[in-house]
């Protein structure tokens, strides 16, 4: 599949970059703080970085999603180890970028099914990853009970997978009226 003609749209990319910092960042912030035995705030904010590369790739294409991915973990991960540790930088970046980028590749492979597939699948693939690359690089040794809030963290995320599916629905049509019609893939003739 060829990348959009408007893939290199800076605003797109810009509000792409922003929100994948906040967000990351805020994670790697609240991931310290256990809500219970099985969950971290992170396991509610962290998801929401799903959405944000698969609305980029979907109206930007592929291309932009990974330029994304790429200044995100650049400045998530500075951000992260003012902000949390420097144990959880690492965890973070590594875990992002592999789970991000896997997110992408298997978004725009589904990206011509139904609209719901792509994200669902891609996020679903990329929780899995990221789960077990965070948790283990952040807390193995630790003395924490990291592998029951990896448990409870991919439970969160699978459900979040699924809650995020009404938002990517719902802006899908906000953002489609920034790009010329005839600049729009396929997928929304």
């Amino acid at each position: 599949m060829t990348e959009p003609r408007f893939a290199s749209h800076p605003g797109g990319i810009a509000a792409g970059i922003i929100a994948m910092v906040v967000i990351v960042a805020l994670s790697n912030y609240v991931v310290q703080f256990p809500i219970n035995d099985w969950l971290t705030w992170g396991a509610l904010t962290y998801p929401v970085a799903f959405l944000v590369t698969d609305l980029t790739n979907r109206t930007l294409g592929p291309k932009a999603a990974r330029q994304v991915i790429y200044a995100g973990f650049a400045l998530a991960v500075v951000l992260s180890a003012w902000l949390a540790t420097p144990r959880i930088a690492i965890a973070s970046g590594s875990a992002f970028l592999v789970a991000q980028l896997l997110d992408v590749a298997v978004f725009n492979r589904l990206r011509a099914g139904a609209w719901w597939r792509a994200p669902l699948v891609s996020s679903t693939l990329g929780s899995v990853v990221d789960t077990a690359l965070f948790f283990s690089i952040a807390f193995a040794g630790s003395g924490l009970p990291w592998v029951t809030w990896a448990l409870g963290d991919f439970g969160a995320k699978m459900a979040m997978a699924g809650i995020m599916l009404l938002p990517f629905r719902l802006l899908m049509p906000a953002l489609r009226p920034q790009l010329a019609k005839s600049e729009l893939p396929e997928v929304f003739s």
